[in-house]
């Protein structure tokens, strides 16, 4: 969902750095997303008469748990083994760092402050199914976004043509703060960060960078991504509200014309690169009332993504105008 460059690696001068590990972890968010059978409890409002776990379940939360961590414990270091064997094929050099924050109009950062907070709020959600109380379950899950992401600026760090990030890392431990500050505040998120995608025209000009197809594009083009903060601002009204919950105002950033991450490069090809910004509205489909599990779990990972709404976009270059459908 953000920007990473999957098909082959540039060198820095030609205005290109790895958003690392992103895609990968967020792939393996949606799974677990999909197959964990009920919504978190800290995405739940408990009711007084509330039901009490039984001995069988908690027998049943102490099998998951181990089983949790076990896949934890396997699959993660063996996609970061793979991915040191098949990526980090050329030399290797020492630990070096990289500013590439004044890069791509901090896009990619955003990309990274949303993997770890999904990353994160997955954790919560998996350690809470498995029956981790829930402030255990915040503490211990809300920095592993961080953790996951974190050592790939590792395999970044050696490499000649990349470096490891203060930016990425940054980004990335915002991300784990993001969510835990809301689930020790609130018990729930109420501010949930989310992601669009529209295809641009810049990546024909520029498919060895910006993706050939659409699954590359999704990844590599900065152009069509939005990165979103939607309020659930039905949270902080009384409870005899009419506010509908599922309905939330949202605000996006965005940027344009970046065809090249060098300016001298980019304004050559006749473009200026520009930052947008969005009002717009959302829909919280996990806040629409409906029974059926399966439906549960696709809403739950639908809201990764911001769909489609009217929104008003102010930039430098037109001041504020209006999208009929924005996505």
């Amino acid at each position: 969902m953000y920007c990473c460059n999957l098909t082959g690696r540039l060198p820095r001068g030609a205005g290109w750095r790895r958003a690392a590990g992103g895609p990968l972890l967020s792939v393996a968010w949606l799974s677990v997303a999909l197959l964990r059978p009920t919504p978190a409890a800290a995405q739940v409002p408990r009711l007084k008469n509330e039901y009490v776990p039984s001995l069988a379940d908690s027998s049943r939360h102490a099998a998951r748990l181990p089983v949790l961590a076990g896949s934890v414990a396997v699959v993660y270091p063996t996609g970061l083994y793979l991915l040191g064997r098949s990526w980090y094929t050329g030399q290797r050099v020492p630990l070096h760092w990289f500013n590439d924050w004044p890069e791509w109009k901090q896009l990619d950062k955003a990309g990274h402050f949303w993997t770890a907070f999904h990353e994160s709020r997955a954790a919560v959600d998996l350690l809470s199914w498995a029956g981790v109380t829930e402030r255990r379950a915040m503490w211990y899950g809300g920095f592993v976004g961080f953790l996951l992401q974190s050592p790939i600026e590792l395999l970044d760090g050696r490499s000649p043509a990349y470096g490891a990030s203060p930016g990425d890392l940054a980004a990335n431990l915002a991300g784990s703060v993001g969510l835990l500050t809301q689930q020790l505040a609130w018990g729930e998120v109420r501010l949930m960060p989310k992601v669009s995608f529209h295809r641009s025209p810049y990546a024909a000009l520029r498919p060895d960078v910006l993706g050939r197809n659409l699954p590359e594009r999704l990844l590599k083009d900065y152009n069509g991504q939005t990165y979103w903060v939607c309020a659930d601002v039905g949270a902080w009204l009384p409870a005899d509200s009419r506010w509908p919950r599922w309905l939330q105002p949202a605000v996006g950033y965005g940027a344009d014309q970046l065809l090249y991450n060098d300016p001298a490069r980019n304004q050559a090809a006749g473009l200026r690169a520009y930052r947008q910004y969005y009002l717009s509205v959302d829909v919280d489909l996990r806040r629409v009332p409906t029974r059926s599990q399966v439906l549960r779990r696709v809403f739950n990972v639908a809201s990764l993504v911001h769909l489609p709404a009217p929104a008003l976009e102010w930039n430098v270059r037109r001041g504020w105008h209006g999208h009929g459908f924005y996505y």
